[in-house]
């Protein structure tokens, strides 16, 4: 929403509302946020520290309500905007097609090698690697909510075998839902998609990791912390996995020092998985109206 941010800057300004869009490459930091959500009367928040601390200090000003743009909110204190009565609410439901899209692009990319022709032919090497066929091949969706479901439904096309771990979810698409981590030493491809909190951090670890196939597939399109990135990088230095692909990291932005941007069998985005035109529209519009109904701006 930030770097698109004059185009719904009159949306405000109709309503006589100061918009306040500090420029950040990621994310605020605590200290950051506290110097200015005082003076805030409602507050869209991205990928920031939405911590207790923060949230007192805006509340011992004029913060009134928060919004948090997109789905993910584990960086939210829920029990800190309980505590404080601070009315607070996501915007779900709005990126399942955008980050699924990114998430088959990568399995195909992965699949067929397709980054690696790519180097080497602007370097002037016409390579023919030898790739995989995705029928018939099995794939487990971790997370069956807008997200997964999205990647289950395009993925029955490509006639491929598939079942989803989700113990909140029921089946769908005729895709049977298994309790993780039952099944795994069978699957091809693991696609991660699901929210990150207490019982998924480190979801996939060393153990999980030492029973998925030596030729098998990762996609993370959710969260970063989902998986032990230290164990990732010792069974990738093994030579286990086919590929893994991440478009999340457990310190983001990626630091080129990273042992992972040692691996040419990793493929790696810029968490950019729900970053098209449209989607960005419909989530900021949403989030607008919501913090103006928080508000009561009518």
């Amino acid at each position: 929403m930030l770097k698109q941010i004059e185009v719904y800057r009159p949306i405000f300004e109709e309503k006589n509302i100061e918009l306040i869009a500090p420029q950040v490459i990621q994310v605020m930091t605590e200290d950051e946020l506290i110097e200015i959500l005082p003076t805030m009367d409602g507050w869209i928040i991205g990928d920031d520290p939405a911590t207790e601390r923060v949230f007192a200090a805006g509340v011992a000003g004029n913060l009134k309500a928060a919004v948090k743009w997109g789905v993910g909110v584990d960086n939210i204190d829920f029990e800190a905007c309980k505590k404080l009565g601070i009315p607070i609410i996501n915007t779900p439901g709005m990126f399942g097609n955008e980050v699924s899209d990114v998430a088959i692009g990568i399995m195909i990319n992965l699949t067929r090698k397709l980054h690696d022709i790519d180097r080497e032919v602007r370097k002037g090497n016409w390579i023919k690697p030898v790739g995989n066929s995705t029928i018939g091949k099995k794939v487990g969706i971790v997370g069956f909510g807008d997200i997964g479901l999205a990647i289950g439904r395009k993925l029955k096309a490509f006639d491929m075998e598939i079942v989803a771990y989700d113990p909140n979810a029921s089946s769908q698409f005729n895709i049977p839902i298994l309790n993780f981590p039952e099944d795994i030493e069978s699957l091809d491809y693991l696609f991660l998609a699901c929210a990150l909190n207490k019982s998924t951090h480190h979801l996939v670890n060393k153990e999980t990791l030492a029973r998925l196939k030596d030729t098998a597939i990762i996609v993370n399109v959710s969260r970063g912390p989902l998986i032990d990135e230290k164990a990732l990088i010792e069974s990738l230095e093994t030579g286990k996995f086919r590929g893994v692909g991440l478009d999340v990291f457990e310190e983001e932005p990626l630091s080129t020092s990273s042992p992972l941007v040692r691996f040419d069998n990793c493929f790696f985005g810029s968490h950019n998985g729900s970053n098209t035109k449209e989607a960005v529209d419909k989530t900021s519009h949403k989030a607008i109206e919501l913090i103006f109904n928080f508000l009561g701006v009518k």
